[in-house]
């Protein structure tokens, strides 16, 4: 088996243990925080009744009811009858949770209720973080040959345009793609499915998201009655994984095409050149029994045989 495929095998086994990985603390969020949450509910449901029993309802009284409330609403919990009555704890919640943990993004909508879910929050997002990290720039590695240096190498020999003319078009074509692929598409996808968003509630949420700054202010699913909601927080999740992936892989083709049009030199910022050598070399390795056989897989990558970043004159 060559090192190609073994080095695709174990990318696929590092996505695979990262889906796991979210699994696994899906399940221990929703076992730690779900029963705090019902007792949560429970208490103010019987706050709600004896407040409502009440024949005179005095200043103290109303501030201890409104405390409690807000405070509940604070962690996802509604008093309000036609809330949603799912639990911001099920798996499918929890698992988005996750996901929004590791990835950094944090809406904050759904916090940890319990001591011991702060603190396991804590660990693993100590673990998580970084092994996100390295997921996404493994994948990032890998596209960056398909979707970068093919078609600049298709541009120059078909069409026969110059080094710098040749990124420029291939860096608009790809701002293009994501723009219309990952913003544009899911934000008229989320307006029809979120009836209180509007198009550009739609599009502020989706930058908000893929920049992973996640204010909370905008969560999709969450709406009472939600049909799918475990499904649609699902595909939510897949969304923010592939559009981090594309968000990461437009900075690295800009920071190249910067540092090609001698942007980095005049505003005096690191060039990216080592970047490349990074690229040869991919980031899960196959073995050193393998070497001959990556050094082999990578010839085409050789700037004498494949045009790239780094064999263009500045």
């Amino acid at each position: 088996m060559s090192s190609w495929y073994k080095s695709w095998i174990l990318l696929t086994g590092f996505i695979l243990f990262y889906v796991a990985y979210l699994l696994f603390g899906a399940f221990v969020f929703s076992t730690i925080e779900r029963p705090v949450e019902d007792k949560l509910k429970r208490d103010i449901q019987v706050l709600k009744e004896e407040f409502l029993n009440q024949s005179c309802v005095n200043a103290t009284s109303l501030e201890n009811f409104l405390e409690r409330v807000l405070q509940a609403n604070k962690y996802g919990v509604s008093i309000l009858p036609n809330s949603s009555a799912s639990s911001n704890w099920d798996l499918a919640s929890s698992l988005f949770f996750a996901n929004t943990l590791v990835t950094t993004v944090g809406y904050g909508h759904t916090t940890p209720l319990s001591d011991t879910g702060k603190a396991f929050s804590i660990f693993y997002a100590l673990l998580g973080v970084p092994f996100t990290m390295l997921v996404l720039t493994a994948c990032v590695q890998r596209l960056m040959h398909l979707v970068t240096y093919g078609p600049i190498s298709m541009f120059r020999q078909k069409i026969g345009l110059d080094p710098l003319a040749a990124t420029a078009v291939h860096f608009a074509i790809l701002l293009l793609v994501v723009v219309l692929g990952f913003f544009v598409v899911p934000a008229v996808v989320f307006s029809y499915i979120e009836d209180t968003w509007s198009f550009l509630d739609a599009i502020y949420f989706c930058f908000i998201t893929l920049c992973t700054i996640g204010l909370g202010d905008y969560v999709p699913g969450e709406k009472p009655g939600q049909n799918f909601r475990s499904l649609y927080k699902i595909s939510v999740m897949v969304y923010l994984f592939v559009g981090l992936m594309m968000m990461y892989l437009v900075l690295r083709a800009f920071h190249r095409m910067a540092d090609l049009h001698g942007l980095t030199s005049f505003f005096q910022l690191p060039h990216c050149d080592e970047d490349i050598e990074e690229d040869r070399e991919p980031i899960i390795e196959a073995g050193h029994e393998d070497q001959h056989e990556v050094e082999a897989s990578a010839k085409p990558l050789d700037p004498a045989s494949q045009t790239s970043y780094n064999t263009i004159n500045r």
